[in-house]
């Protein structure tokens, strides 16, 4: 929330040009990029580091994203450990056809998950460069941040007191539920919403993978996807109804629709194991416009929100995370304001390039089981077009990939 002065503490307000809420990926890469330009920063979070360390999240990593973070010393861990990946494969009407992005573009992606990037994140910012990050606070309020002196309170779990930190700016990184998002007037920015009609049960199962790439099973009874994690771990999802409870999955019947769903002549059998996780995710996206009120900017999830229909979050969060660690630095190095003015339209240009292909990936996915017999066959046109064109290859694979959008 958002109130016109700081509340009063029984300790004077500490002085930081940012604070920066959220200790996501979004939030630890525009610490890390402040910290390497000697800009003092502290990060806010309501979780524990245990926590965040081990929360479960995306784990595909596009070219761009990598060589990014590792042009600013973020990625070593990264680059030595995270497997790449150059094709998927679909599985459909009982074919099964790979289709080679990496051959098409020349670039592929990185599966690092990201409980590992933040992991990285956090230790190059806390133990490497010395930064000021505190975990597990409670109630943050912004204040004053339409004027020229903003500043974030919190109260301290220790003791119960609450702080007060003046800033010059505040980076919103804290979430689709966190405070920065909900402390944007209702008249100054605009909302943008689709509901995709469906959820997806996400699982984790302690078993190896069953392919050597992602598998994406369009199928009659519903989307199915296998995404390798780690050698002994792999990520499933299953198509189900919006609002489904995970309760209503047993081991045994979300095993028994996996391999229905991603059934081929050909394929190896899927490797069974403990389900260590379940959550049902509705599938739904949002655009926040503009990405910025007064001195608050906001980055990542708490800015728009894309479904994992296309593995975009995770990118999106450091695209926006490294340009506004850059215009903050410009600003408050040399007195340039031009990144914090272009920030929320230079975002929103890739945010909604994604958005876009989101969506249309949703119909190619779901439009064989919707029940409506012209989704369907439109869907399945669709499908084998990006199979048969070239043309519509090579245009599918770009978006896939983040090439070809500004970067």
């Amino acid at each position: 929330m958002t109130t016109p002065t700081p509340l009063p503490g029984p300790t004077p307000p500490e002085r930081t040009p940012v604070v920066i809420v959220g200790a996501g990926p979004a939030g630890l890469t525009v610490g890390n990029v402040l910290r390497a330009a000697s800009v003092d920063c502290v990060v806010l979070e309501t979780e524990s580091r245990a926590f965040i360390e081990r929360r479960p999240r995306a784990g595909f990593l596009e070219e761009w994203a990598v060589r990014a973070l590792q042009g600013r010393g973020l990625a070593d861990r990264l680059v030595e450990r995270a497997p790449v990946h150059t094709e998927f494969e679909f599985r459909f009407a009982g074919e099964r056809r790979r289709f080679p992005y990496t051959e098409i573009t020349g670039h592929h992606h990185y599966v690092y998950p990201q409980p590992l990037l933040v992991t990285d994140l956090v230790r190059e910012y806390a133990d490497v460069r010395g930064g000021d990050i505190r975990f597990g606070v409670r109630d943050v309020e912004l204040h004053d941040i339409d004027g020229e002196h903003p500043s974030v309170s919190y109260v301290d779990p220790a003791t119960g007191e609450r702080h007060v930190l003046a800033c010059e700016f505040v980076a919103g990184c804290d979430g689709a539920r966190g405070v920065t998002r909900a402390a944007l007037p209702a008249e100054h920015a605009t909302v943008a919403r689709h509901d995709h009609g469906v959820g997806w049960l996400a699982l984790l199962a302690e078993a190896p993978p069953s392919s050597d790439c992602v598998v994406l099973g369009v199928h009659p009874r519903g989307f199915a996807g296998h995404m390798a994690r780690s050698p002994e771990v792999t990520r499933y999802y299953l198509e189900v109804p919006a609002g489904d409870d995970p309760a209503n999955w047993p081991d045994d019947r979300v095993w028994s629709e996996l391999h229905t769903r991603l059934a081929a002549p050909g394929a190896r059998p899927l490797t069974e194991g403990p389900l260590v996780e379940k959550r049902v995710l509705d599938m739904h996206n949002y655009v926040t416009e503009p990405m910025a009120y007064g001195r608050l900017y906001l980055a990542g999830d708490a800015a728009h929100l894309v479904a994992p229909i296309a593995a975009k979050g995770m990118n999106l969060a450091l695209h926006d995370a490294l340009l506004l660690a850059d215009a903050l630095i410009a600003h408050l190095g040399k007195g340039d304001d031009s990144g914090l003015r272009g920030y929320s339209d230079a975002c929103l240009r890739r945010v909604w390039h994604y958005q876009e292909f989101s969506q249309w990936l949703a119909e190619l996915l779901h439009g064989p089981s919707s029940g409506d017999p012209f989704r369907a066959g439109a869907a399945t046109a669709r499908l084998r077009r990006v199979l048969g064109s070239p043309a519509a290859a090579s245009t599918f694979a770009e978006l896939f990939i983040g090439k070809g959008t500004d970067h």
